[in-house]
């Protein structure tokens, strides 16, 4: 991603001025047209202060969400309507007219539609919940678990919450699902044990008759904050962990769990974060499964997609569905008519819905909270219900 900095600045700057040029066709106010850069001013100043306080060990969470909305919505609106002008442009100079302002307005009126879609998604997208639902089925799933219903939680970031009604709102929504079992895959917080302090009470209202299981996320282990001794960084874990259990989740940790139903079983597995690139890779999904039978039905709670082709597909016993999250499909993009896309794909290459390899599948949850943007666009949080059905 950091390779891609120099790209995104250069056709930042480049559309910005594009756009810049249909400013100057409807107006010579000189207080706005100043205002269109200083406006960049203040952004390029803004990220320069984050870069200086990162530098000096502190994390400007706020200042960061801050200048990621304004940055969307400086930049999108006029991205959007780019196309259009570029479209206009070459006909005007195919027939040569000069350029009337009648194409400014129609610009304008183009990039207003993505620019209000933005004030929507950041000040109420963060708790626009919505269900995804998938059926799966296959030929080796035992039959009493035929129709047993899984709800996936996933990338919860307590630590950005603030609104209690949008968190309960939340819940209620999963326990409306009244799924057999609810699986949480990771990134209960920010960084700290204690962002979970105020939430532990709505979270403890999800009910599922055959359980709740955990995994952590990146997040989890506390490696994106500033702790003044290793000591208290561990004490960290070990109190996220005793979180897992006040809010009624088991938290499996490299291990495998039977759900029982009927005398019948499905091995439940569980492994720590194993993520490509930078991230840790503290996972061991050898060690989960080695008491886990060849020919057992499996799922696996891992937290970070890239474990799928990193290590679960080559491994040698045959992982039936693994749910992920991590990705929370950069908050932003789109869905339509089937359709899905965001810049997040430019990264992972599963990074939202569901995957298939052969029989073997991967359900990527686009995150239940949100993380350094504070809001929403297009990807909205998510549950994830899953129904396991035998092949007749």
């Amino acid at each position: 991603m950091a390779k891609r900095i120099p790209f995104i600045i250069a056709i930042w700057a480049l559309v910005d001025l594009y756009f810049f040029h249909s400013v100057e066709a409807v107006t010579a106010n000189n207080f706005i047209l100043w205002g269109y850069w200083l406006l960049d001013v203040l952004l390029g100043a803004g990220l320069v202060s984050v870069i200086f306080l990162r530098g000096a060990g502190r994390t400007p969470q706020n200042l960061i969400a801050f200048l990621m909305a304004l940055m969307m919505l400086s930049f999108v609106p006029k991205l959007v309507a780019a196309p259009v002008l570029i479209v206009i442009d070459i006909v005007r100079l195919c027939i040569w007219y000069p350029r009337p302002v009648w194409e400014s307005w129609v610009a304008f009126g183009v990039a207003a539609i993505p620019f209000f879609g933005l004030i929507f998604g950041l000040t109420r997208g963060q708790h626009y919940y919505k269900v995804h639902k998938e059926t799966l089925y296959f030929d080796d799933l035992p039959e009493n678990f035929d129709g047993f219903t899984i709800t996936q939680l996933s990338d919860i970031h307590s630590g950005s919450f603030t609104s209690e009604k949008g968190v309960e709102k939340g819940i209620s929504i999963v326990n409306d699902q009244n799924s057999d079992l609810i699986l949480f895959t990771g990134d209960l917080v920010n960084s700290k044990a204690s962002e979970m302090d105020r939430w532990i009470p709505s979270f403890a209202k999800l009910k599922a008759p055959y359980g709740k299981f955990s995994v952590l996320g990146n997040h989890d282990y506390g490696d994106y904050t500033k702790w003044d001794s290793k000591e208290e960084k561990d004490a960290n874990l070990v109190r996220l962990k005793e979180v897992h259990k006040e809010i009624g989740f088991r938290l499996l940790l490299d291990e495998t769990v039977n759900i029982e139903k009927g005398g019948q079983t499905i091995s439940l597995i569980g492994v720590e974060n194993w993520g490509k690139g930078g991230f840790h890779k503290y996972g061991d999904l050898q060690k989960a499964t080695a008491n886990v039978p060849a020919n057992a039905f499996k799922v696996l709670m891992s937290h970070d997609p890239s474990h799928w082709e990193g290590v679960t597909l080559g491994h040698d016993k045959h992982i039936h569905l693994t749910l992920s999250g991590h990705t929370h499909g950069m908050q932003f993009g789109f869905e339509l008519f089937g359709f899905k896309w965001s810049p997040i794909k430019y990264v992972y290459k599963q990074w939202a819905g569901l995957y298939d390899r052969g029989g073997k599948y991967l359900y990527v949850n686009r995150g239940f909270g949100f993380l350094g943007l504070r809001g929403r666009v297009g990807i909205w949080p998510e549950i994830t219900v899953i129904t396991l059905k035998k092949k007749k």
